[in-house]
Order: structure tokens, then sequence, then C-alpha cells
């Protein structure tokens, strides 16, 4: 189950590293707040998820999945380069990801 909380808390790491894009500078109060609350969110699911899980692995599994999924997610809402050594790179985190995960008992 803390995989799962986990999990969740890196999808709302993405969800506020994108909101940061669109509070232009903290400047805009409705993505502002979403953002803040997204964060919030992530963090508390992490805090959770920490509670069994090793520091070392359930941080690197959070940024990994907030790395990840930001990048993608940059390619697809803001035309960033989607060149073959950013794909690849990309997929060696999740391999590192999975590693982590297998190596990490519960």
């Amino acid at each position: 189950m803390n995989w799962v909380v986990l999990f969740t808390a890196g999808l709302f790491e993405i969800c506020w590293a994108l909101g940061l894009k669109y509070t232009d500078g903290f400047t805009r109060l409705w993505p502002t707040l979403g953002t803040i609350v997204a964060m919030v969110i992530s963090l508390g699911l992490l805090g959770i998820a920490m509670k069994s899980l090793p520091l070392g692995t359930a941080y690197a599994v959070w940024v990994g999945i907030g790395a990840v999924g930001t990048a993608i997610l940059g390619i697809f809402l803001f035309g960033e380069s989607a060149d073959a050594v950013r794909l690849i790179s990309l997929g060696l985190i999740i391999a590192g990801l999975i590693g982590l995960k297998l190596a990490t008992p519960g």
C-alpha cells in the first residue's frame, strides 16, 4: 500500500511542477493556489510512505516519478525536445526506479 501512496505522491509532484509553469512567477492566483495544494498533498503523501519505506528509496522514487512525468508532459504540452538521447535518458531513470522497487523489501 505504501508504494501506491508513494506513486500518488509522485503524481502530485508532477502536478505542482507543471503548476509552477502556469503560476507565471506566482503572479496568477488560481494556478498558484493549485500548485501550493499539490505541493502539500505530495509532501504529505511522501511523509506517509516514508513511515515504512527506506528514506533513500522513497525520496529517489518520488523525485524520479516527478522528473520523468514532468519531462514527458513537457514534451507533449510545451513542445520540448523528444530526441533519442532524452528519451533514452528518461528510460534509464525508469529502469532505476524499477530497480529500486525490486531491491526494496515490502
